[in-house]
């Protein structure tokens, strides 16, 4: 999770146990907009098998049909599901199997993906291929529901939703997308695996998972400082103790400020 950085300065702000894991989290986000119930990734979901979910030691976990009737819905009242990318953390609670038969979680929803992305993951390079699993990706376009984001160069794009823009990335995989939503005159970044915790915010900090993680770098350089200047919130999908943080500027660069769960400021 944290790339080259020397184990003897990551552990002092993420912990490993005794067998050199730590702990982390799939947090999701759930967006009530007018007529629309958007839900930002999916998890892990729970249709592999025993041995594939052994390697992670799962504990504390919620189903997401649950959740999502925990937070006074239900999961055929979700309208979209934007996926940020598709390694299996992401997008595996998206495709569920019923009698051997893998069809969508959501059955009124559209699901969005990015094309190049869509095209990268179905194609998937040696490096990735483990996380880029079919059974979570290819039911989606079977059943029609499959729908692409526009393909805009801009760093902040425009997106099918009001108060929601876009931001691609190509550090970790290619053209991942990052919702930036507007809030109640705040802006609220999901920050996906481009910042998957508090301790990735310092920019060398980077997860040798990503494929290319001298672009993370450079990503992080470029939105780092223009979230602190607009004073954007940050959430994050996989801190297991924060939610949220806010930034600031410091004679080093921008860092960590407070945090906070998102509760605090809706």
């Amino acid at each position: 999770m944290f790339g080259v950085v020397p184990k003897v300065l990551w552990q002092k702000k993420v912990p490993a146990d005794q067998n050199n894991l730590c702990t982390w989290t799939t947090r999701l986000l759930l967006i009530e907009q007018d007529d629309n119930l958007i839900l930002v990734d999916t998890g892990l979901g729970d249709k592999q098998n025993e041995k594939f979910f052994s390697h992670y030691y799962l504990s504390e976990t919620v189903q997401l049909k649950e959740a999502i009737q925990e937070a006074g819905y239900h999961i055929d009242q979700v309208t979209d599901v934007i996926l940020t990318h598709l390694h299996f953390d992401h997008c595996g609670g998206a495709i569920v199997r019923k009698n051997n038969h893998y069809q969508p979680l959501f059955k009124h929803a559209r699901y969005w993906s990015d094309q190049n992305h869509w095209n990268w993951a179905i194609q998937p390079n040696a490096r990735e291929k483990a996380s880029f699993l079919k059974e979570n990706i290819l039911p989606i376009q079977e059943s029609g529901q499959l729908n692409f984001f526009d393909q805009s160069q801009e760093l902040i794009a425009s997106s099918p939703f009001k108060n929601i823009e876009l931001i691609r990335v190509n550090g970790h995989t290619e053209s991942m997308i990052l919702p930036l939503i507007n809030y109640k005159n705040q802006k609220i970044l999901y920050c996906a695996d481009l910042l998957p915790s508090t301790a990735h915010i310092s920019v060398p900090w980077v997860m040798g998972y990503d494929t290319r993680p001298l672009l993370t770098v450079e990503e992080k350089q470029t939105i780092l400082p223009l979230a602190q200047k607009e004073n954007w919130t940050l959430f994050f999908e996989h801190d297991a103790q924060h939610e949220c943080c806010s930034l600031k500027k410091t004679e080093k660069g921008v860092a960590l400020d407070q945090t906070f769960d998102l509760k605090e400021i809706l």
